[in-house]
């Protein structure tokens, strides 16, 4: 194989798939890009096994071929490359040189491309057509939820993704959990899309995670899944992720707005000040203490290895005093991708979970554990 390739034209991808390339797999080649000729330029593939990517992107071919290549190896040398072009040509034994039309020349062992792992090839699915800011959006609402690395079970490493209608209107909802908080996220459907047959499919965290990554503020992509597969086409590049296997625990009870009291509060203001309130926590000391009193929100750390802090604000409470310890760090991350400017807290008592929403976008809503103080 010897391609010619602009720098600008693969750089930025090279980049992308780093996450999916540097997990660690049974099979050593997965460390590696496959490069092959097609018809307009190159493709460009790279997998964990779980998630596989490839797309197409403009190329002059001097000679057809594939070839594998070390990825964070060849995404460096193409990032630091000097010139806007670069050669890239099989000589023998899977070797292969990078270079340019003058001085710089890199020679890099290669693997076997027919070694390399077959992306599936997912047929006779029903595609829709969603706004990749939106998707993008969902996916920043729900993946920052994620389990332990040793976490086995399906509905913490995964995204619960279904299609449901709500008041005649047809909705797409993901739901995160770890056990010990959830986010659910609603997108309302446009009129008249038609949905795969399919619904209530597990999704990787970190698949997701990685399809967030090439995910834009502008432009359409098209969604679509079936039992097996979760496949995302966007322009020139497609991602199919495998889904994960189990049940995903019945949550919509959780998400129900019992009777409760609800506080409305500023939401830099409040995120700042659980930021101040974190200063001294530590895994061994995670929990703060919300202190409600009439009119008045005290919020408390004590961590007898590092010290205490203590803040109070204003808030419009008339019920009577209680205490509730929660991680601060679930409450930063849940307001973190809250866009609205207050946000409101709905509670029942110390012992029931907290619900977290913007107070104008409904569409979010996080709950929220305590902790025993």
């Amino acid at each position: 194989m010897k391609i010619r390739i602009k720098k600008t034209d693969v750089v930025d991808v090279l980049s992308k798939i780093q996450s999916i390339s540097s997990r660690k797999t049974n099979i050593a080649i997965t460390t590696s890009v496959l490069i092959k000729t097609v018809k307009s330029g190159i493709s460009i593939v790279s997998t964990d096994l779980e998630t596989g990517f490839e797309g197409v992107y403009p190329a002059l071919v001097e000679k057809e071929g594939s070839v594998a290549i070390n990825a964070r190896k060849l995404f460096e040398i193409v990032r630091d490359f000097p010139n806007a072009e670069l050669y890239i040509n099989e000589i023998e034994n899977y070797w292969i040189e990078i270079m340019n039309q003058s001085n710089v020349e890199y020679r890099m062992v290669g693997m076997n491309p027919e070694d390399f792992p077959n992306i599936p090839s997912v047929e006779n699915i029903t595609y829709f057509d969603m706004k990749s800011a939106v998707f993008k959006k969902m996916i920043e609402k729900t993946v920052f939820i994620s389990g332990g690395s040793e976490e086995k079970r399906a509905h913490i490493n995964g995204i619960y993704f279904e299609s449901l209608e709500d008041k005649g209107i047809k909705k797409l909802r993901m739901v995160s959990t770890d056990g010990s908080r959830l986010s659910k996220v609603d997108y309302a459907c446009e009129a008249g899309l038609t949905l795969p047959g399919e619904t209530g499919i597990i999704i990787s965290k970190k698949g997701l995670s990685d399809v967030g990554k090439f995910l834009e503020q502008e432009g359409d992509i098209k969604i679509g899944y079936n039992k097996s597969h979760f496949v995302l086409k966007k322009d020139n590049e497609t991602i199919i992720m495998r889904l994960l296997e189990g049940n995903f625990p019945e949550y919509k009870d959780i998400i129900n707005r019992k009777e409760v009291f609800s506080l409305k509060l500023d939401r830099q203001m409040f995120l700042m000040m659980l930021k101040r309130m974190s200063i001294f926590t530590s895994d061994s000391y995670k929990g703060v203490v919300f202190g409600f009193n009439k009119g008045k929100l005290l919020v408390s750390s004590t961590n007898p290895e590092l010290g205490e802090s203590k803040e109070e604000m204003n808030i419009n409470y008339n019920s009577e005093p209680m205490e509730i310890a929660f991680n601060v760090r679930y409450f930063i991350e849940t307001i973190n991708v809250i866009d609205d400017e207050s946000i409101n807290i709905l509670l029942i008592d110390n012992e029931s979970p907290c619900l977290i929403e913007g107070e104008k976008n409904k569409n979010f809503l996080s709950v929220i554990m305590p902790m025993r103080i």
